[in-house]
This record gives C-alpha cells, structure tokens and sequence, in this order.
C-alpha cells in the first residue's frame, strides 16, 4: 500500500510544480465519459493482446498499465512535454512528424495545441487505438505503420518543421536507431527542431523503464536476457527463460535504453549540435526538486567528466530539443 501511496503523492507533487500554463490549456480538448469508453475498448482489444494480454499482469499492474494509456500519459504529457516543446516555438500550424505515437496520448497532446501531425509506429494494435482516440477527440491526425528507418523514403526531405523521437529509439535495433536518426536531421530544414522524448540512458545506474534493475543498461544483451529472471517486473522477467534470435529480438524491442554516443555516431560530434534545450534545464530548480539527493549527486559525477557537454545527456532520460543550423 505504502508504494502506491508514494506514487500518488508525486504525481500530486508534480501537479502542483508544474501546473499547465493557461494558453496551453485552454487548447485541451476534453471527452466525456462515453467517449472515455470508447478509447478503453479499443485498449482492451486492440493494444492488451498477446504478450500484452490482461492475463500476463497482475491485478494492479494491469490497472496502472490501462489508466497509463487511457489517461494518464496524456495528463502527463499536457503538463510536462507540451510547455517545453512550446518554449522551443509555438506548435501553431506546424508540422510535426512523431516517431512512436503508440496509442496516441502525445499526439492528441501536440495536434490539439494547432499542429499537423503525422504518427508512425510498428505496433499497428496501438495504430488501431490512436485512430479511434483521434476520433473521439475530433482531431485530423495521420497515423501509418512503419519502421523509422523508412523515414526519408517515405517523407523525403522539408517536410516538416518538427521531428520527434517521442518514447522509441530504445524500442529500436543500433541499426534502425542510427538510420532513423541520420535520417530525420536531413529531413529537416534549416531551424528545424529534432526532439527526443523520454529515452532511457544508457549512462544512468538504474532501468526503471524496462526492468526495474541497477545497472541493467550496462550489461551486454545477451548477459542482461540472461538476467532478467531477477526483474521484479513479472510481465518481464517471465518471458525470457530459453534463449533464441527470435525472442532475443522481442527482449531487446522492449527497451535496453541509449546514450549521446548513437547521437555522434548518426548526426555530428555533440559539440557541433546545438542543443537548445533539456526537460531538466527548463524545469531548472523544480526538476530538482523531484529527484533524490542521490540521482543529484549521480548526475553531477557523470557530468564532471564531460563538462563542455549539455547537461541534458546526463539525465536518467534523454529529453532533448536540438535545434538544425
């Protein structure tokens, strides 16, 4: 009990440090209660299948996983991503491509703010829940099915003012990342923004993302399938016992986080980038204010031995806004 009260409490903390600016939400669309039903159907049908299965979590964990996609990430992202991706230039009238839509959340975040946007993901049951979310919520958003490292085919070049990486790069191979990356920066034009939302560091000591681990980022793949038998997350640690391509490819989809160093290898050397923008440096002192002394002190000793580096790339979760020359 004492966990789920902890919980509760922090997001009551966030809420009140990092309340929704007024021009902002007063852009915020909202449903009623059949509507609601109706995006938690196509949840249950459509996105909780398979491996995803209602049956593969317990109780609660299903519950939080259910309230995550009908609600929760789209209050989150509201109040969190949208005033920084604004504080970067309005979202008015431009367009966005999102690389991970997943169910929708975040693109019902950015499309009701003015912009056009395009989602793509692999997922096409999440593809079938964003659709029937954008309905409900009234909104002409673009949804297709495919893989990041079709970007530039498909697009081609100037299309759009804003691309962003939102929650996938770690659900993508090294090869998909760094095709996938290459190509978005030269999609964009001059001024474009390339962002990069909630992507797990490699860097940081702990994966809360994927398996609730220390030091489970640092662990080469096949080591860290092996390990995941001590994850306390029982949707994770119950699926890779015997070791095969196929599922080694499942494991690694679900999430083994990256660093700076994709971001060299795909783009130009980090000091050749500019980076005009972090979640923590906009958030400045309140960011800090949610973090433990621990994760503060972490952050600093990895940093000192890349001082001329963004601070941004030191965060447990890279959320950047770089910005094409």
């Amino acid at each position: 009990m004492k966990k789920y009260i902890s919980e509760a409490m922090k997001q009551n903390i966030k809420k009140l440090l990092f309340p929704t600016p007024a021009h902002l939400l007063n852009n915020q669309i909202q449903i009623d209660a059949d509507g609601l039903e109706k995006i938690e159907k196509s949840i249950r049908t459509n996105y909780h299948t398979g491996w995803r299965s209602e049956e593969k979590y317990s109780k609660q964990m299903y519950k939080e996983d259910l309230d995550a996609h009908l609600f929760q990430r789209l209050e989150s992202d509201r109040r969190l991503i949208i005033p920084w991706l604004e504080s970067a230039g309005t979202l008015k009238d431009k367009s966005v491509l999102e690389i991970g839509c997943g169910t929708g959340t975040s693109s019902i975040a950015i499309a009701e703010q003015g912009a056009n946007v395009i989602g793509v993901d692999i997922d096409e049951g999440a593809l079938i829940v964003a659709k029937d979310r954008s309905r409900v919520y009234g909104l002409d958003i673009e949804y297709r099915n495919l893989n990041a490292d079709k970007l530039k085919d498909t697009f081609g070049v100037g299309a759009f003012d804003i691309i962003i990486f939102f929650a996938c790069l770690e659900h993508m191979t090294i090869e998909e990342r760094l095709s996938s990356l290459k190509d978005a920066w030269e999609m964009l034009p001059s001024k474009g923004l390339l962002v990069i939302v909630e992507t797990p560091n490699r860097l940081w000591y702990f994966d809360d993302h994927t398996s609730n681990l220390p030091f489970f980022h640092w662990l080469p793949d096949k080591l860290a399938f092996q390990y995941s038998k001590y994850s306390p997350k029982e949707i994770f640690r119950d699926m890779y016992r015997e070791y095969d391509e196929k599922l080694n490819e499942h494991f690694l989809r679900r999430g083994r986080g990256m660093s700076f160093h994709e971001i060299e290898l795909a783009i130009s050397p980090i000091q050749d980038l500019d980076v005009i923008s972090s979640l923590s440096t906009f958030q400045g002192i309140k960011h800090k204010l949610i973090k433990t002394r621990q994760q503060r002190t972490y952050k600093s000793i990895i940093k000192s031995l890349y001082p001329a580096m963004h601070s941004g790339f030191f965060d447990s979760d890279l959320d950047l806004i770089i910005q094409k020359r």
